[in-house]
């Protein structure tokens, strides 16, 4: 498979993810493997300030709902009833932990708890989100604890709406943040040292640790990784041992173990590519994988290879097809619907959804070749 199929994005929070399942996603172009990645947008994006904390705005009939949940909202007694559409068959995300004299235990799951209800934002507006929420925890978490999973929630909120400002302080960071072509690191900084303050005027340290602790440690590992990258001192190979260098001295956590892998992934994908270019034969590069990610992972990479061969051999034959047909410049409706045909006959249902994108990166990938 070409580079062009593959992300070669980091960004500033390194998603970790099992080997398998991220190979997947990389490939995610291919109409077999019928992925619908959906983009989340931020939710501190979600907060007006101007508007008093308010959600965007809204049209009329909306508006009328939002008001009816409004009104139903004191109904609530476990949180769940009634759920937006977005979260109805979904199970909560998160966790309330609490200790054995039922003082809460704030850990990253909390966090993802208030991620969970709040990503409805918009279906419903910030006050109905807020009763559910409290409906959730004290139907779920006894005293002391409930109390203080509310209180942190607000003080969640009040944060969420604070840090858009921030934001808008600096700018978009790929556009004023660069010199020389490159990303200006100072200015990363000092915006992440405004979020740190930020965090302090609303959250305890215990807190700060369990909701961030683990984002910061990525964010701190990608700016080394760019530091390093920006070095004009040192060899390609000097900065590979400073990278390696760098991870080792991490503490040995779950984020640790997620960046080795993610470096693992890097490796993966990198002699795959080479062993490709050099028309390396399937024995070959599953002995490869086998060593880099074991037997059950090569297995199924072997596969996926197959899958990739089969379907690319079904997208040539479609291609051939098609352009002949459109060549022969007869009606445009009857040659639509015989393209249609072609497609219903060489590719399922999920293969279809992807077939302009997957058409449009072929495309790419040749102009990029010339």
């Amino acid at each position: 498979m070409s580079n062009g199929r593959r992300s070669a994005y980091l960004s500033i929070a390194i998603i970790a993810m099992v080997i398998i399942v991220t190979v997947a996603i990389i490939l995610w172009f291919k109409p077999s493997a019928g992925k619908n990645l959906a983009q989340a947008i931020p939710l501190s994006l979600a907060f007006n300030n101007k508007a008093g904390g308010s959600v965007p705005i809204l049209s009329g009939a909306d508006k009328a709902i939002q008001a009816s949940d409004t009104q139903n909202f004191t109904r609530l007694t476990t949180g769940l009833e009634d759920l937006p559409q977005s979260l109805q068959g979904a199970e909560v995300d998160g966790e309330i932990i609490i200790d054995e004299n039922k003082q809460l235990v704030v850990t990253e799951g909390l966090r993802r708890l208030f991620d969970y209800f709040l990503s409805a934002l918009g279906e419903e507006d910030e006050a109905a989100i807020s009763a559910r929420v409290d409906s959730y925890i004290r139907h779920h978490t006894p005293e002391p604890a409930a109390s203080q999973a509310v209180t942190i929630f607000k003080q969640y909120i009040a944060y969420l709406k604070a840090l858009p400002e921030i934001e808008k302080r600096y700018g978009n960071l790929q556009l004023q943040a660069t010199k020389n072509g490159a990303l200006d690191l100072s200015v990363v900084t000092q915006q992440k040292q405004d979020v740190a303050n930020l965090r302090q005027q609303y959250f305890e340290k215990p807190t700060i640790t369990a909701f961030f602790g683990a984002e910061d440690e990525y964010d701190e590992y990608s700016m080394e990784m760019i530091r390093i990258g920006q070095n004009e001192q040192m060899s390609d190979s000097q900065k590979q041992a400073a990278r390696q260098d760098y991870v080792s001295r991490m503490p040995d956590n779950t984020a640790k173990a997620n960046i080795e892998q993610q470096a693992n992934l890097n490796e993966l994908i990198n002699r795959t590519e080479q062993m490709k270019a050099k028309g390396a034969t399937p024995e070959a590069l599953y002995s490869m994988r086998r060593e880099l990610v074991g037997a059950p992972a090569a297995a199924r990479l072997a596969q996926v290879d197959q899958e990739d061969a089969d379907f690319d051999q079904r997208f040539t034959q479609y291609e051939t097809q098609k352009q002949r047909l459109l060549s022969q410049q007869t009606d445009s409706t009857q040659v639509q619907a015989q393209i249609e045909q072609i497609e219903q006959q060489l590719f399922n249902d999920s293969e279809r959804k992807r077939l302009a994108g997957y058409a449009a990166l072929q495309q790419q990938e040749a102009a990029n070749l010339n």
